[in-house]
């Protein structure tokens, strides 16, 4: 009876650790060692089984907070800025009047050290580092615009760019439904890609109209988008990714990516199998550590040769 307790209790471990590593995927590729010895009839003394369990029970799991920090490790930020305590509202009404008034388009030459780059907009970039990380990695080949609704990680995001002594990265406050459009066509370079990623589902349906992605700004993001040029939008949770879904599937002018690259795998159901970005948003970060189902989508403008 000990011996077959010892066995499933010691499989109820393992299996714990593989559920584990499976959504967190930046901690050890093994499970911690052991010290413990084997026979064939999975006998254990007692008193070793005991040390074991004692000093797993004192290593808890890590939090999603801690995965981010792995995830960002190699930016650095600094959190010792002199901005306050920053408070991140999570809910934000766009349509309040205060949010209604149209974003200041900026001096490109001075956001940008090259502003005839390709650009990517990220629409409610959050903290930012999404975008500083690709930036960190892309140098003097595309541009990165974060447009966020929350003006005090702005003002962070900015602070932290500047650290970085980033000179490809800018953020704005604004909100993008308002000033999507007149943003991207002053830019003086090609609007490469756009990405929608995690937003505000605001589940009740009165406040669907308050979702950053309406027709005026789905119409303002395809009729800006250079041959070429992609979409990307996910989502944790599956109505407002199918929202986004719908809303990109009706226009004519754009493919989802399997069409023209069946290299990029989907699920049965036209889900993206993976991230192509190459980093995850910190909300994806937090909503995998629960074991929840990210649902992603990638649309292109073909060039003329795709059609």
């Amino acid at each position: 009876m000990a011996s077959s307790y010892c066995c499933s209790r010691l499989l109820l471990q393992s299996q714990s650790w593989r559920l584990m590593l499976r959504f967190s995927p930046f901690l050890a590729t093994s499970p911690p060692s052991s010290s413990l010895s084997f026979s064939s009839n999975c006998h254990v003394s007692s008193s070793a089984q005991l040390t074991t369990l004692q000093q797993q029970q004192q290593q808890p799991l890590p939090r999603s907070s801690q995965l981010v920090a792995l995830e960002y490790a190699d930016l650095n930020l600094s959190h010792n800025l002199d901005l306050g305590h920053v408070r991140i509202r999570q809910h934000v009404n766009p349509l309040s009047s205060s949010l209604s008034v149209p974003a200041q388009v900026p001096e490109w030459n001075h956001a940008f050290a090259d502003p005839t780059l390709p650009l990517m907009v990220d629409i409610g970039c959050g903290s930012g580092r999404f975008l500083m990380w690709l930036a960190k990695r892309t140098p003097k080949e595309r541009n990165f615009l974060g447009l966020e609704i929350r003006q005090k990680i702005v003002k962070r995001a900015e602070s932290w760019a500047k650290d970085l002594a980033l000179d490809n990265v800018h953020f704005l406050f604004a909100n993008a439904t308002i000033s999507f459009k007149q943003l991207v066509e002053s830019y003086p370079g090609p609007l490469a890609l756009v990405s929608i990623l995690c937003p505000d589902p605001h589940f009740k349906k009165r406040h669907h109209k308050r979702r950053v992605l309406q027709k005026p700004l789905v119409d303002a993001i395809v009729d800006n988008l250079m041959p070429g040029g992609q979409v990307f939008t996910q989502s944790d949770v599956f109505e407002m990714a199918l929202d986004m879904r719908n809303q990109f599937d009706e226009v004519e002018t754009l493919k989802h990516i399997e069409v023209l690259n069946p290299s990029m795998l989907c699920d049965s159901e036209g889900w993206l199998l993976g991230n192509p970005m190459g980093i995850r948003t910190e909300r994806e970060i937090h909503a995998e550590h629960e074991g929840a189902k990210i649902y992603r989508r990638l649309y292109q403008k073909p060039c003329p040769c795709q059609t």
